[in-house]
Order: C-alpha cells, then structure tokens, then sequence
C-alpha cells in the first residue's frame, strides 16, 4: 500500500506540477468532486506571464503538501490507471467516472475512470492500444484539452498522454529536439533555453501538450513562416493495426505529410522530433490604426515585419497592429517608455464599469419582504470586486458580463477597448517565446478559418477584404461581436491535412478568427450566448467562406446538428483535403477506429 501510495503521490506531483498555473489563476473553473470523479475546467488562453509564474519554494512546498494531504485520497479517486488496466470502482463496487471539459468550457465528456488511461512510457502506451483494439474500445489521444471543439474528446475511451512528458535528447549539431508528446511548449522552451535553441514560431499559449499542438494543425503569425507542423521532422507513431512505426520525408514520405498533422486519427504519437532555431529576442511595436492606412501598407508590413498580427474592433472603426521583428546581434534591447502608465491606459475601461455596473445594480435590484418588519427592501445581488486588480481581459469579461447580448452594450465595451489599445501604443523587448503568447481572455467560443491570398510578392488583399466584409456584416445584423477579429499569417504547409496545405512555394495564408466570451457561469446565460454566437458563425460562414475559399481550424469545427449542413461540410472538406486517403490510412492503421470519436466519424464517416 505505502508503495503504491508513493507511485500514485509522484504522479499526482507531476499532474499538478504540469496543471498549476491553470489552478492557481483559474479557481473558479476548476472542481473535484467524489466519488463520481474529476472535472477539469480550463480556460482557453494563457494568462499573463508574469501573474502565472509562482516562485520555486512555493511550488514545490505545495507539491508536498499535496502528496502528504492528497495521497489516500487520490489512490482511491484520481483517474490513474493500475498498471494492471486502471482502477474503475469504488470500495463498494460502483463504477466511478470522471467529466473531463475542455480549456474553453464549451465541450464536456463524461467517461468512465477505467476507460481513463495515462500511460508512463512507450511500452505501457503500446501495451494499450494493443489491449484496446483487442476489445474493440475507444482510447481516443487527448492532451491539454486545449482545442475549442473538444476535437481530443470521446466519452467510450481517452488516453492522456500528460505523464509521457520526457525531453529525450536536444541534437545541438542540427538544432532539433526529440521528446515526448506530453511536453508542454511552456516546459520545452523552458528545457531548450541552457542550449541556445527555441521553437520557430508559437500560438497564443504555452500550456498545449506538443502532441495536439502539432496534430490539430495549430499556428503562430508570420507570412514566412508555415504553421507549427512544419517544424515536425519525424514522429514515432503507436498504431492500432501496425504497432509502432517511425515516419520521416525521408522514409514513407506520404505518409509522414498525411499523419503530421493527423488528427490524432491514424496513430497515437509517442515520440517527435522538431526542428529548432536559434534563441533571439524580438522587438515588438504595438500601436492603433485603420482601414485606409492598413490597406496603403499592407504589402509593405507583410514583406518588412517577421511578425506581424491585426486585431480588428467592431464597432469602433481601429484596428490594433502588432509588428514583432528580431533584435539585431550584438545590439543591447533598446530601452522604450510608455506614454501612458498601466493605470491610465484602463482608466476608461474602469470608468465604464463604475457607470455600467451602478446601473445594473439598480435594474438588477430586487424588492424582499423582510419578514421582521414587513416592509420592502431593496437587495443586490452583485459582488463587491476591486477593479484595480483585474488585467484587461478579466476587466473586458466582467464588462461584457453586465450584459453580453446587447448590441449598445457590447459596442460601448469594444469603443472602451479601443481607447484602451491607443493608450498602450508603444514598444517592448523580450524572448521571442515572451513576446509571441498573448493573453486572449477567458473562456469563449471560437470560429477560425484559413484561406489562401495570393503570396508574399504579390498578396491579393482578400484577406482584408475579407475582414472588412466581416465587419460590415456584423453592423447591417446587429451582432453583438466583442473585439477583437483577430488576424494572422502563415507560409504554406507541406502536410496534406493542413489548412494552410499548398504545393506553391511561395504560398501566403491568412487566418481569421471570430470570437464570443463566455464571461458568467449562469447556465441560462451560457446558452444565450452559445446560441448567438452560433448565428454569427452561420452568417460568416454563409457569406464569406466559399466566396474566399476559407476552411475552418480542425480544433474548431463544430459538428451541424442538421444533416442537410454537415453533408455540405463534409462536400466541402472532400474537395480540400485528400480524405479518400486519410481514410485509407485509417483503415490501414486503425480499423477498427479505436482512436476516433464523434468528430472525426462524422466528417470522415
């Protein structure tokens, strides 16, 4: 038992290690309830650096206390499978379960504790799958539960590769590095450091698990540079049918372009190797814009800037423009001041929240009877914050929950962010895997789609175009669409499943994002949301996804309830992806579809 208990305390020590950021910033989406299991709430994008990171006696300190207060309990209740095939019932038999939801809140599974499965090492993994195809059972990959559509969910089965976490070897002569699918970004960078070395481009946040980051086809900004799956130079792949193969360009090249970014559909990626470059610091120049001067500069930013990110604000006529470029060797980090301090820049945020929320306290208020005198009173329910201490995104949600659905509203919001982002113009120096995250705000729904314009010679301004026919789209039916649009770029990728996939060299992509929070925890609310957010998704993809030939981020495809749409979304996936051979891999790797889920059945049934 005591033995057992120590195995289960260090797993328990890596599990909350790896989850401690999320915890300690994000208690209110976070819940274990017993016996019936673990419910795992994230939010969909990192917060701040600098609020995250807690100094080492603190964690460590916590990590003991929770291996001493914890380890009974967690031996009992905690999904980690036996050795033997997992533990799925209580003392007295019942079997338990555990709800798993992803970062944005928006997708839940509820799966059985023993069809829950967290392998240690490669062996155990193969023993796994072997075990599962054997029964015929689903044990579908998942990692940080990052993507918005739950894409890594499946009731029937899921395994976890977060324990599989190893950097195996960094190769200093060819600047790669190979390791495990349950590295965070956050982690590798951190591991690559001491060498020199860093990833070439990265998303908005460091908590994915590097397996789902490169599988799902995921992206930073930079009309040079292709999306993260092109950083992938070979993948040791555990398989249903095949066991375990090695795929590179070099051996089964079609293949290897299929499964790097697949899915997690044909294989369970157990190793990967990626290319990295050189560790450099990036000057980064924010400031405030508009259409005129964005579409008179355009061709130049994309050609000047290695990085370069739009965010447009609805309503309010400003687009935020953010230009990051390498700081040249052998100059020491310019030193910029900030026109405006932190404080000014959210005063107008802060203003309107006194204003807003005093008036919603009073339509709000309601009238009690008080018992012990019989007279009315009047009773607010909303809760004493200090808004000096929220950042600006948890400032913006708590704005946009006084009333998410309004259209006034939510334009008051977006006109407040804008004055928010002219006074926060300026420039800043730091890593480049600093300077790429960005904290997006909590959780939310999520469209974004990926379409070909032009190249970088000779760009063929649809991708403003295509924004601009957004916005105006949102005026004429009155979305009320929080800011910000957001807009990126990327190379063309050589990995046939990715959006951005394109036999042209030289081809240039933009990526565009729509966006609804999901600022409160009423059910009721939530759903209004979820519904209007839905129609804006429709309007956008009715108007402008076949005339710009877009195709939306495999984690954020939401699967139609009706059958008309998803048999015209399946038509539409048939004729940009090779899916006859995808599903030929399957069938040859995974017959049985052990690794698949609802997603994948229907968009490759």
């Amino acid at each position: 038992m005591a033995s057992a208990l120590l195995r289960d305390g260090r797993r328990l020590c890596r599990h909350y290690k790896a989850l401690a950021l999320t915890f300690q910033n994000h208690k209110n989406i976070a819940a274990i309830s017993a016996p019936k299991g673990v419910l795992f709430g994230r939010p969909f994008c990192s917060v701040p650096r600098e609020r995250a990171e807690l100094s080492e006696w603190k964690k460590y300190a916590g990590y003991v206390v929770l291996l001493v207060g914890c380890g009974a309990a967690t031996y009992y209740t905690f999904p980690y499978p036996e050795k033997g095939g997992g533990r799925g019932r209580g003392e007295e038999g019942e079997q338990q379960s555990v709800a798993v939801s992803n970062w944005s809140g928006t997708h839940e599974v509820e799966v059985q504790s023993e069809n829950y499965l967290q392998p240690e090492s490669l062996e155990e993994l193969e023993r796994m799958v072997r075990k599962a195809d054997r029964q015929r059972k689903k044990m579908r990959p998942v990692g940080s539960g990052l993507s918005p559509n739950g894409i890594g969910l499946n009731a029937h089965g899921m395994m976890n590769l977060a324990l599989m976490d190893k950097v195996l070897h960094v190769d200093t002569n060819n600047n790669t590095v190979r390791l495990q699918p349950g590295v965070t970004v956050s982690n590798l960078v951190d591991h690559l450091r001491p060498y020199g070395l860093t990833l070439q481009n990265f998303a908005s946040i460091r908590e994915q698990q590097i397996g789902g980051f490169t599988q799902v086809g995921a992206h930073g900004t930079g009309a040079r540079l292709p999306p993260v799956d092109e950083q992938v130079v070979s993948i040791k792949l555990v398989t249903p049918a095949k066991g375990t193969i090695y795929l590179s360009a070099e051996k089964d090249p079609e293949l290897f372009y299929l499964a790097r970014c697949g899915l997690g559909g044909l294989g369970i990626v157990a190793e990967i190797t990626l290319q990295c470059v050189p560790r450099h610091q990036l000057v980064e120049h924010t400031f405030v814009s508009n259409i005129k001067e964005v579409r008179k500069k355009h061709k130049k930013w994309l050609a000047e800037n290695k990085h370069l990110r739009y965010m447009w604000i609805p309503y309010a006529d400003t687009i935020v423009v953010v230009q990051c470029n390498p700081l040249p060797d052998g100059k020491d980090p310019p030193r910029f001041s900030a026109k405006y301090g932190k404080d000014e820049a959210l005063k107008h945020l802060r203003d309107l929240y006194k204003e807003l929320e005093s008036k919603h306290r009073i339509e709000e208020t309601s009238t009690v009877e008080n018992h012990d005198n019989k007279s009315g009173v009047q009773v607010s329910y909303s809760t004493e914050i200090n808004i000096n201490e929220l950042s600006f995104t948890e400032l913006r949600d708590k704005l946009l929950s006084l009333n998410p659905l309004n259209k006034d509203h939510v334009t008051k919001v977006n006109v407040a962010e804008a004055e928010y982002w002219k006074k926060s113009e300026g420039y800043r120096v730091g890593w480049s895997d600093e300077i790429l995250g960005f904290d997006c705000g909590g959780q939310q729904w999520v469209s974004e789609v990926c379409f070909p314009v032009g190249t970088l010679i000779s760009p063929n301004f649809k991708d403003i175009n295509y924004v601009e026919e957004a916005i105006k789209l949102i005026k004429n039916e009155k979305i009320p669409a929080p800011a910000p649009i957001e807009q990126r770029w990327t190379a063309c990728s050589r990995s046939l499943m990715s959006p951005a996939s394109s036999s042209v060299p030289d081809a240039l992509f933009s990526w565009v994002g729509i966006i609804m929070y999901m600022p409160t925890m009423d059910s009721n609310q939530r759903k209004a949301i979820t519904s209007e957010f839905f129609k804006y998704r429709h309007a956008t993809q009715k108007q402008l996804w076949d005339k710009y030939s877009a195709y939306e981020h495999w984690a954020k495809i939401e699967i139609p309830d009706n059958d008309e749409e998803l048999s015209w979304l399946r038509e539409r996936i048939k004729k940009r992806f090779p899916v006859d051979a995808y599903k030929r891999a399957q069938t040859d790797l995974d017959p049985n579809h052990i690794l698949s889920n609802d997603i994948l059945e229907k968009l490759f049934p």
